[in-house]
């Protein structure tokens, strides 16, 4: 297998830790350990101080896996493998089930894993595009139009980063019903879900809309805990899971145990974890409400309905590559250039779920005033 540099992580390696301000994180602000512990029910503080550093079940902490089954309304816990953190998921995804000859639907613009797994595997990748000029919303129609007879599987990202899109449920309902006729696998990248600005437009999960579907999620996004690398697959399929499970011996094997105490813990307590997290996303969204209003005609964006990150244009002729730079060494702010999507239209990622969005929005403001009056 030959895969290409992962342009976005490549990008972050070099800035992440580097510049002052991430205008530009995918994830909500993290958690500090004192804080989850606090949240901690008897039984997940007594694990995590008689924890022992050895090593943990292959397919995760049996208690793990209830409490992810949980997020789920027709998932049991033996329908839930643990990896470490999203990537791993999509990893072992691609390589179980794709090979030369198979065909693969993805969506653009998405993390670049999705696509250039599968196409590393050996199979041939139809990307169905998202367009700004619809809100960045699916249309099942031009999934149907990319089916083939060796479609393999259909891989949707919702609530969608980079653009904070999210699908409405004929859409969902209606590519759901292309993947059943098709005989097509359904996985749902929902590494955001349960972050919906408006939680009577959560959407089934993957995992519950089809006997087959495949849900990804993480304690990274929602969760705000991308430092404990857990993420899991949720399906009914047990025979998919009993392959990814025999994939997996060949890469992580197994969880960190302080990893899967924390994340049992941070479930259990999900409502207040959810809240607070949701809570830094909705106060920082009027800030971009009105930083965008008072810069039409220079930045436009297509409002994002779930998650934390959104996908502006830069209107003005600068290429933003380079107006990121300069704002970057300027400021000490970073926003993502939509280059490292693959994107030439000048769009960037915004991340609103940090806490200090208010001064990195401000230094932005004060940069742009400078460079693009």
């Amino acid at each position: 297998m030959r895969l290409r540099d992962f342009a976005l992580e490549r990008f972050f390696a070099s800035w992440e830790f580097a510049a002052e301000m991430l205008l530009c994180a995918s994830d909500v602000e993290g958690w500090a350990m004192a804080d989850l512990l606090a949240l901690a029910d008897e039984d997940g503080r007594r694990r995590w101080d008689e924890l022992s550093l050895g090593y943990t079940e292959s397919s995760g902490l049996p208690a793990l896996r209830a409490e992810i089954a949980g997020l789920y309304d027709s998932v049991e816990p033996d329908d839930v493998l643990v990896f470490a953190g999203a990537e791993e998921c999509i990893f072992a995804l691609h390589n179980v089930l794709l090979g030369p000859g198979d065909h693969a639907i993805v969506v653009r613009p998405a993390y670049q894993s999705l696509a250039e797994v599968a196409a590393a595997a050996g199979a041939e990748v139809t990307r169905v595009e998202l367009h700004e000029s619809s809100g960045w919303r699916l249309d099942p129609e031009e999934v149907r139009a990319a089916l083939r007879p060796n479609t393999r599987l259909i891989l949707l990202n919702e609530p969608h980063n980079p653009t904070g899109a999210l699908s409405d449920r004929k859409t969902l309902d209606r590519v759901v019903e292309l993947a059943a006729e098709s005989g097509a696998l359904l996985i749902v990248d929902e590494v955001y879900r349960n972050l919906e600005f408006d939680p009577a437009d959560r959407l089934p999960a993957g995992a519950d809309a089809l006997p087959r579907g495949v849900s990804i999620g993480v304690m990274s996004k929602s969760f705000a805990l991308a430092g404990l690398r857990i993420g899991w697959v949720a399906t009914r399929d047990r025979e998919l899971l009993a392959r990814l499970a025999a994939f997996k011996d060949y890469t992580t094997i197994c969880s960190s145990a302080p990893s899967e105490v924390l994340a049992l813990i941070a479930l259990r307590a999900r409502d207040r974890v959810l809240a607070r997290n949701r809570d830094i996303v909705l106060a920082n969204l009027p800030l971009l409400d009105g930083f965008f209003e008072r810069w039409a005609g220079v930045f436009e964006w297509a409002r994002p309905r779930g998650g934390s990150t959104a996908y502006p244009r830069l209107l003005a002729s600068v290429p933003v590559e380079e107006f990121a730079d300069r704002l970057v060494h300027e400021t000490g702010v970073l926003i993502l250039p939509g280059t490292v999507f693959g994107d030439t239209e000048n769009h960037f990622r915004i991340g609103y779920g940090r806490t200090n969005l208010p001064l990195a929005l401000e230094r932005l403001e004060v940069y742009a005033n400078r460079a693009l009056r």
